[in-house]
């Protein structure tokens, strides 16, 4: 939860990464599975009407923390991206292991450091709430895949095998969860502005 004391000022906020384009030019992996969500992903009109008028009338800008290892980064900032491009939403992307005051201010359930953490503002820079990691249809989702790995040991063929075909499933249900994930950025930014 933001406070009052935040380290995340105005002018630090505006040091981060401003676009997708530039978030892909730093980093040194996974730029394929990062470029294929971009690509993939369509964002529902209704979501997009809805968050631009957001943006235009209250000022809604948005700060992310994320790696390029992860998945579900992989999966959320091309999401958060897309929804800036095209409602004009200012965006800033910052790492999160070079920014862990950032991050010891989100933390998951006040003590994991996941992500990505997608933080709102509104155009004053007053925290109106922020989304972490994945949508809950993907928590769900995600339960049902997890015996495909377990059991296996790491660092053996079985686990990367195991690894590819859990990766595999996944891919299947991304588009479901990318249109959930900004469907409930959403409806954090209109609760935070109510």
């Amino acid at each position: 939860m933001a406070s009052e004391t935040s380290v995340v000022t105005p002018e630090r906020f505006a040091e981060g990464i401003p676009t997708f384009e530039e978030w892909m030019g730093q980093i040194e992996v996974r730029q394929a599975e990062f470029r294929r969500h971009y690509e993939e992903f369509d964002p529902d009109s209704a979501d997009i009407a809805a968050i631009k008028t957001m943006v235009e009338e209250r000022g809604v800008k948005a700060l992310c923390l994320g790696e390029d290892w992860c998945p579900d980064v992989w999966r959320g900032i091309p999401v958060i991206a897309k929804i800036a491009e095209q409602t004009g939403m200012e965006l800033r992307i910052f790492f999160r292991d070079k920014n862990k005051d950032i991050m010891s201010e989100f933390l998951n359930q006040g003590e994991f450091e996941s992500i990505p953490t997608i933080v709102f503002y509104d155009g004053d820079h007053n925290y109106l709430g922020h989304w972490i990691e994945r949508p809950v249809v993907a928590n769900e989702e995600m339960d049902g895949l997890r015996h495909i790995l377990s059991g296996v040991e790491r660092n053996t063929p079985e686990f990367d095998e195991a690894r590819a075909r859990y990766n595999e499933e996944t891919w299947k249900l991304a588009p479901g969860w990318r249109h959930a994930s900004a469907s409930e950025m959403r409806a954090l930014i209109e609760e935070g502005l109510s």
